[in-house]
């Protein structure tokens, strides 16, 4: 059986992945969208939605069912499967997925995005519960609450300092007796009356139910093994993230954090591999942002389509 040919493969299914699927759908590139373990990418572990431009809803589901329904009104087929192998060596590009499918493909676009590194503990999964992976996403629903923030690096210092904004009182619980973030940041959280520190300890679990949401954390002093549980409304976990690129190692080139590298047009280190969203931004992480590169990607990718097929591309002059 001849192999399926697409002009386009999208591997992934966040903002990223479906605004390349609407964009390249609209440039009537028929592209196909492999969703991987789950649609909506990192707005899954969103509490609600208010900052997403246009956007009058608050349910980060109902945003990404809206997402795939205008991609696949302009002709982006969304595939159920999981990409386990790609072959950048030769063109067309050869993709192969779980189910023992295999596409070649003219040109591909990877918004496969980012995992928040998580706690491993248990009531962790109170997810949009009092449990979040980002402040600038969930902040605004903590007014005048006290919350904790796990972690002693730029970006749980950072995110602190924002929480500072809405929360009453914001604890940043660290494993060691200093941060790690930079003197300049840390000046600031010192500085900010609204930021407490919690040294040398740990959060074993977080406790809460589905009903009522976060109402405690147990701390564990690693140093005394002292357990304490400290009443709070909200956990912020910023142990860092990790770009879902293992899948490219060695294909495409990867920064020293293992992102995915790629020019201010999506251009990876392959010609015909674009690539949007988080897993080339380890910066901005908003639905928003990777939304426009995810666009940018399909953009460029009907560009270089139009170039190697020797074709008008929309945008030319005749």
């Amino acid at each position: 059986m001849d192999m399926e040919t697409r002009n386009v493969v999208i591997i992934g299914a966040g903002p990223a992945g479906y605004a390349a699927g609407l964009y390249a759908g609209r440039a009537q590139l028929e592209p196909l969208l492999i969703t991987g373990r789950e649609l909506g990418g990192q707005l899954t572990l969103t509490l609600d939605v208010e900052n997403y431009p246009g956007y009058g809803g608050k349910d980060a589901a109902e945003l990404i069912s809206t997402f795939q329904r205008q991609a696949e009104e302009f002709g982006t087929e969304t595939r159920i499967d999981y990409v386990t192998n790609v072959d950048f060596e030769n063109h067309p590009f050869t993709i192969t997925a779980e189910s023992g499918a295999e596409v070649a493909a003219k040109s591909v676009i990877v918004a496969t995005g980012s995992s928040p590194r998580m706690l491993g503990v248990p009531g962790e999964e109170l997810v949009g519960k009092g449990v979040s992976y980002c402040a600038t996403c969930d902040g605004f629903f903590f007014r005048e609450q006290r919350v904790i923030v796990v972690g002693g690096g730029d970006a749980a210092v950072e995110e602190a300092l924002f929480l500072t904004r809405f929360a009453s009182e914001v604890i940043i619980v660290h494993r060691r007796d200093q941060l790690r973030a930079n003197p300049t940041i840390q000046e600031r959280a010192f500085k900010n009356d609204k930021v407490k520190m919690i040294w040398d300890t740990v959060v074993d679990e977080i406790l809460g139910d589905d009903e009522a949401g976060v109402h405690a954390a147990r701390l564990r002093n690693v140093k005394t093994d002292e357990v304490t549980d400290l009443p709070i409304d909200g956990v912020f976990i910023f142990i860092g993230h990790l770009p879902n690129t293992s899948l490219f190692e060695g294909k495409l080139d990867l920064d020293d954090q293992g992102y995915l590298i790629t020019d201010r047009l999506q251009h990876t280190s392959v010609p015909g591999v674009f690539a949007g969203g988080d897993v080339q931004d380890h910066v901005f992480r908003q639905a928003i942002t990777a939304a426009a590169t995810g666009a940018a990607a399909a953009i460029e990718t009907e560009r270089f389509l139009a170039e190697h097929e020797n074709r008008a591309y929309p945008g030319d002059s005749e």
